[in-house]
């Protein structure tokens, strides 16, 4: 947590960060209110933010920098519970990029000097054109918190006489000054790459989740489409039965009035009646069979076009279709493993089965050999039940491993 007194007599301030512009500026003792929770800020209530803090000297040049994350509640409050210490992690950064005063202590996502913090920073920007370092300086440059800057007293710096010693001296400053640079560039690139992977390793990360909530929500559309089937083919199954019985009692009925002659004469009135009554519900339950079977018909062919529609562009899985987005798999004994857009739901049902298929082997086979890559010892049991468990070398490859051999010690091996 910042602290009051520190910020009074050092040149530190806070900025909070939106894409590649500064949104707002503070000096530490006006963060360290807010972390106190004496004010809140309504405007970023509920919200993240990307923040940075900024040690300078008093000539206003950049010393220190700390980006980090800090959550602001629904009243707009920072977090009660946020205590990543930032003052001291920017008194114990690594060395980072030339911001006018030499190199400045950096801390980072992946440069944090404490990894237990990692996790609440964030990593800058080094693009050419969105670079957060240029965003800084220009901001602190530009001093809209008023910071009293104290001009740097002018050195007298003797001057030699031209002599004899002058190139050579000559010559070894520039050969410093220029390893300075060159060290310093070599510090740069090496913190860029950094970054860079750390965003790649979130975006892989964010595609993995939005890939399988799509796949879950498929899955759970067909499961939903399977059962509206099966309840219509189930009502479907009972039409059927009440229309083949009532098609039985009308011929009963039929054979009835055959055979009854003269004495069913009498009652022509009724029968006609409940025959028409008959055929009208026939006919209602015919109507009703029929639409039922389109109804089933509907359905298989939503259920067809689900199974076989293509991906809605701007998506994970129209990304995955277009190759514009690749998704990479690791598994012992093959390595990586770049799935191509139709054998992903196959990989995601049983990634071991997928796994070693790729390595011409069966699923047992392949989960024995596993065994031994992780646990390379003698799996021979000893007459206690206990495993040999002599060390052994490991297989590295599948097929080369041979049961009952490669897992056994020489004096066990059959």
């Amino acid at each position: 947590m910042v602290s009051v007194s520190q910020a009074t007599t050092n040149y530190s301030a806070v900025l909070f960060i939106e894409g590649n512009q500064v949104a707002r500026e503070m000096r530490a003792s006006e963060f360290g209110a807010f972390l106190d929770g004496y004010v809140g800020l309504s405007d970023l209530a509920e919200t993240e933010v990307k923040a940075v803090l900024v040690d300078l000297s008093d000539d206003l040049l950049v010393r220190a920098l700390v980006f980090f994350r800090i959550w602001f509640d629904e009243e707009g409050r920072a977090d009660s519970s946020w205590s990543v210490p930032i003052e001291e992690l920017a008194g114990q950064g690594a060395k980072g990029p030339d911001m006018g005063g030499g190199a400045i202590r950096l801390v980072c996502r992946s440069q944090c000097p404490k990894p237990q913090y990692a996790s609440e920073l964030w990593d800058p920007d080094m693009t050419p054109g969105n670079n957060h370092f240029q965003v800084i300086r220009k901001a602190i440059n530009a001093n809209t918190l008023k910071f009293h800057r104290v001009q740097p007293e002018e050195e007298n710096i003797p001057v030699l006489r031209a002599g004899a010693n002058e190139p050579a001296e000559a010559q070894e400053a520039r050969i410093g000054a220029n390893r300075a640079r060159v060290a310093q560039l070599i510090r740069e690139q090496r913190l860029r790459i950094k970054t860079l992977q750390s965003v790649h390793r979130d975006m892989l990360s964010e595609v993995r989740r939005e890939h399988r909530i799509e796949i879950k929500a498929l899955h759970n559309e067909a499961a939903d489409l399977e059962q509206k089937y099966e309840r219509q083919r189930l009502n479907n199954e009972q039409l059927k039965d009440r229309l083949s019985e009532r098609n039985q009692q009308y011929l009963i009925m039929q054979e009835q009035v055959a055979a009854g002659g003269t004495e069913k004469g009498r009652d022509d009135a009724n029968v006609n009646a409940e025959l028409v009554l008959l055929r009208e519900q026939l006919e209602r339950k015919q109507r009703e069979l029929e639409r039922a079977d389109e109804k089933i018909v509907a359905l298989e062919q939503e259920a067809h076009e689900l199974r076989h529609r293509e991906p809605l562009e701007n998506t994970v899985m129209g990304h995955l279709k277009a190759q514009s987005v690749f998704l990479v798999g690791y598994h012992p004994g093959v390595g990586h493993l770049t799935l191509p857009y139709d054998e992903i739901e196959t990989y995601f049902r049983n990634p071991t089965v997928f796994a070693a298929q790729r390595c011409g082997m069966n699923e047992p086979a392949y989960l024995q050999w596993l065994e031994h890559y992780e646990n390379p010892v003698c799996q021979y049991r000893l007459e206690s039940g206990d495993p040999c468990s002599e060390p052994l070398l490991r297989v590295s490859q599948p097929g080369e491993f041979q049961p009952g051999v490669a897992d056994r010690c020489e004096h066990h091996q059959s």
